[in-house]
C-alpha cells in the first residue's frame, strides 16, 4: 500500500529507453494506403483535427464521435490542475496519441506518458506529440512507450511514479487493470475508466459481467445506465480490497460504441458508512424499481406483490446505486467550458446541453435508473404524452423529475412508474375534454 507519494518525481529511466525490438506479438499488416519508396514503406497521412489541434491517425483506433469524451476528460485534467497545482498524466491505451496531446496543450499537464501496447504506433504517436516542446531530465514533458498496461502500472508502483490522472480507454469488458491501477495513482487522484460492453450490461453475458465486474447482469429498461454502475461496481469492489474508496465526479454514456465512461475520484480514508455498493431490482409485472443492501439480501418483493422472491422480479448486483455525478464538479466543468469559448454564443451546444444533463441527474432526490415513455405508453395502452408535458405534470405532483442523458425519450424521477400511468391517464382524458 501506498504511504508516501512524492511531488514531482522525475521519469524512470527504464520506461523510457527506445525499444530493442517489436514488443507487439501480433503486429499489425500494412494498410493499403500504404506508400513505397526506396528508404522504405510509409503510410499516407490520415490528419484530423480536435479542438484546434491536428493529429493523424493512419490506422490507429481513432473514432470522431468520442471527442466529447475526451473534452470531458480535459476539463476535469484542468481542474485538477487549477487545485493541485500540478497534473502528471500516465494515458495507459493511447492509441494515436490524441487524448495525450490534449492534456499536454489545453490541461496544461507537467507531464504525460503515452502507452500504447503496439509499439507499431510509435511514428504516429511521436509526430503527434512533437509540437509539444518535449524537455528533459525534470523538466521532460512527455515520454512515449509500449507495453501492456499491467505491466506499466505495475512498473510505475515499483519505480514510484505515482500519477494525478490516469486514463484508461480500454475495449469490451477488459477490467483486468483494476487490480493494478490503484498503486500507481496518487491519493485523492483521478481515475478515467471506459467499457464498450454493452451486451453485459443488457444483461445477455451476466457471466462475463461478473467474471469482470463483479456484478451479475440481467436485462432492465435501462440497460445504459447499468453499464455505468457495472463499471463504477467494479472500480468499488477492487478498491476497497486495497483500502481505498472511490466517488464518481461523473459518468458518461455514448451510444458510438457503445462507450461507458467514468471519471473517479480515489479516496485513500476509511469506507463510508453508506456505500451505495447493492442490488437493484426490476418487477416486469409492474416496472417497479427498487434498490436493496446487502442486508436485505433474501428479502426482496415489490410492492405489487407480498411474495418474497416473485417470479416478476428480476435482480441485478452488485452495484453502484448511489449518485452517478457530482453538481459541484460537473458546474466547475461548464464554467470552465464556457470561459475556454466550448460552449455559448450558438457553439458547443452539444457539450452545454450535456452538462447541465448531467447537473440536472445529479439531484440527491433521484433514484437510480429512468423510466422511458415508450414503455410506460405501452403499460397504460395509450399514445405518450410528450416529454415536456410529462415532467411538468410530474413535478406539479410533488415528484422530482430531470431529463436523462443516456435516454433522449426518458425522465429520472422519484415518481413510481404506477403513478406515471396514472398521470399520463388523467393527461389524455384533460386533452380530450
Amino acid at each position: 500500500m501506498l504511504t508516501v507519494t512524492p511531488k514531482t518525481p522525475s521519469p524512470s529511466p527504464f520506461l523510457h529507453e527506445p525499444l530493442p525490438k517489436s514488443q507487439n506479438p501480433n503486429p499489425k499488416p500494412s494498410n493499403s494506403h500504404q506508400i513505397h519508396c526506396f528508404n522504405g514503406s510509409y503510410h499516407k497521412p490520415t490528419y484530423q483535427t480536435e479542438r484546434g489541434l491536428q493529429f493523424e491517425t493512419e490506422d490507429t483506433f481513432f473514432r470522431h464521435e468520442s471527442a466529447t469524451g475526451r473534452d470531458l476528460g480535459v476539463l476535469s485534467a484542468a481542474l485538477y490542475k487549477q487545485s493541485k497545482q500540478q497534473l502528471r498524466v500516465l494515458d495507459v491505451m493511447c492509441g494515436c496519441g490524441i487524448r495525450s496531446l490534449r492534456y499536454l496543450a489545453e490541461a496544461k499537464a507537467d507531464f504525460v506518458m503515452a502507452n500504447d501496447g503496439n509499439d507499431a504506433h510509435r511514428r504516429v504517436i511521436l509526430g503527434n506529440l512533437k509540437s509539444i516542446e518535449r524537455g528533459s531530465g525534470d523538466e521532460k514533458r512527455w515520454v512515449v512507450t509500449h507495453f501492456d498496461a499491467n505491466r506499466v502500472l505495475s512498473e510505475c508502483y515499483l519505480k514510484r511514479e505515482f500519477f494525478d490522472l490516469i486514463d484508461i480507454d480500454s475495449f469490451g469488458s477488459d477490467s483486468s487493470f483494476l487490480r493494478t491501477v490503484f498503486n500507481a495513482v496518487k491519493r485523492d487522484g483521478l481515475l478515467y475508466l471506459t467499457s464498450t460492453d454493452g451486451y453485459s450490461s443488457g444483461g445477455h453475458r451476466p457471466n462475463n459481467s461478473l467474471a469482470s465486474y463483479g456484478a451479475y447482469i440481467l436485462p432492465m429498461p435501462y440497460s445504459n445506465e447499468i453499464g455505468l454502475r457495472m463499471l463504477i461496481g467494479g472500480a468499488v469492489r477492487e478498491a476497497s480490497a486495497q483500502g481505498y474508496h472511490v466517488s464518481p465526479l461523473f459518468s458518461y454514456y455514448s451510444y458510438h460504441g457503445p462507450v461507458f465512461r467514468v471519471m473517479l475520484r480515489v479516496h485513500r480514508k476509511a469506507l463510508p458508512d453508506n456505500r451505495h455498493y447493492g442490488f437493484i431490482s426490476y418487477c416486469n409485472h409492474c416496472g417497479n424499481s427498487q434498490a436493496y443492501s446487502w442486508e436485505e439480501l433474501g428479502q426482496m418483493s415489490c410492492p405489487c406483490s407480498n411474495t418474497i422472491g416473485s417470479c416478476s422480479l428480476v435482480v441485478s448486483g452488485p452495484l453502484w446505486t448511489g449518485p452517478l455525478h457530482d453538481a459541484t464538479h460537473i458546474t466547475k466543468m461548464l464554467n470552465l467550458a464556457e470561459k475556454w469559448g466550448w460552449v455559448g454564443d450558438g457553439t458547443g451546444t452539444d457539450l452545454e446541453k450535456l452538462l447541465s444533463r448531467m447537473i440536472d441527474e445529479s439531484d440527491p432526490r433521484l433514484p437510480f435508473g429512468y423510466i422511458k415513455l415508450d414503455e410506460m405508453a405501452s403499460r397504460a395502452k395509450m399514445n405518450s404524452p410528450s416529454l415536456k408535458t410529462m415532467m411538468s405534470a410530474v413535478q406539479k405532483e410533488g415528484y422530482v423529475a430531470s431529463r436523462s442523458h443516456i435516454a433522449s425519450n426518458a425522465i429520472k424521477t422519484n415518481c413510481p412508474m404506477v403513478a406515471c400511468i396514472r398521470i399520463a391517464k388523467e393527461l389524455q382524458g384533460c386533452q380530450k375534454n
